[in-house]
């Protein structure tokens, strides 16, 4: 079974809507390389399955939530089904993922594995990520193993996937210990607001929003808004606007090469062509019209 492209294709909540592996086998693997620059990080996104992550080189900062988690060289982290979360080089890394429906495990919803380890794990409100550094040898092997039966189509890869995937899953439960009475309807709020801002963001990036706009969607104060979103991204809103701006105009200006600079600001949401170029210089080390430039020249 051949690696997928690695994109994210979202719907308005952030939602990953790319198919991950078959209906008869809900396992994709993806191979990606990044770097600590602001344009080259991975997305705020979320996804129904889980995902282990190994990092073949460097290193690799992850947020879920209000974590943040550096994972080096050889080590495995797991994201829970469910989870939003975003990642990106520190400074370099390359990365090798596997992302798997929880029904991979269980078979179904009312097996042993289901109510026992996988859906405590789902519900546990302690889990939206972790590293596995105390079992970093067993789980790292257990993951190369997988990736490469998958990669390389290897015979039967089916069994030997899903058995090296329990492997890291009872691991990663081992380590957590989820109380089976953990609600599965709970929801982290900040998380919830956050994914409603993202998502109201990327739905209007070319308006005149501010702060208060924001506050508005979320219903709470102005100074809950920023301090909400701030833990969880690191930024605040409108500094995450002013990102998902310039990363919109740069898509436009590669797609669309015959298309004003000064028309690709104001669809993008800059009410000045001299603002937009000074920020694009700032975040991409070049000029719209250099970057223009260097990706035609390279695509």
């Amino acid at each position: 079974m051949a690696l997928q492209k690695c994109g994210l294709n979202r719907n308005n909540k952030n939602k990953e809507l790319q198919p991950h592996g078959s209906l008869e086998f809900p396992c994709a693997g993806y191979e990606s390389t990044h770097t600590n620059a602001i344009c080259d990080f991975i997305p705020w996104h979320w996804h129904e399955e889980f995902e282990i992550i190994h990092i073949v080189e460097g290193s690799m900062k992850l947020q879920v939530l209000s974590e943040t988690f550096t994972i080096h060289e050889g080590e495995i982290a797991v994201i829970n089904a469910n989870a939003l979360h975003c990642a990106s080089g520190d400074p370099y890394c390359k990365l090798q993922s596997l992302v798997f429906s929880p029904l991979l495990i269980t078979g179904n919803v009312n097996s042993a594995f289901a109510s026992r380890y996988i859906l405590p794990l789902i519900s546990c409100t302690r889990f939206s990520g972790i590293v596995l550094k105390n079992k970093k040898a067993s789980a790292s092997n257990c993951f190369s193993i997988a990736f490469e039966a998958l990669k390389n189509d290897a015979f039967a890869y089916e069994f030997t996937v899903r058995e090296q995937l329990g492997h890291i899953m009872l691991a990663t439960y081992s380590e957590l210990e989820p109380q089976q009475t953990e609600s599965c309807i709970h929801q982290n709020i900040n998380s919830v607001r956050v994914a409603a801002i993202l998502s109201f963001i990327e739905q209007h990036y070319p308006e005149n929003i501010t702060l208060s706009n924001i506050a508005e969607i979320v219903n709470v104060s102005k100074r809950e808004t920023l301090r909400c979103f701030k833990k969880i991204t690191g930024e605040s809103p409108i500094q995450y606007l002013l990102k998902y701006r310039l990363i919109q105009s740069a898509s436009v200006l590669t797609e669309y090469p015959d298309k004003n600079i000064s028309i690709v600001a104001e669809e993008c949401g800059f009410d000045s062509p001299a603002y937009y170029t000074k920020k694009f210089k700032e975040f991409y080390l070049c000029s719209p019209r250099e970057y223009r430039q260097v990706h035609q020249a390279v695509f």
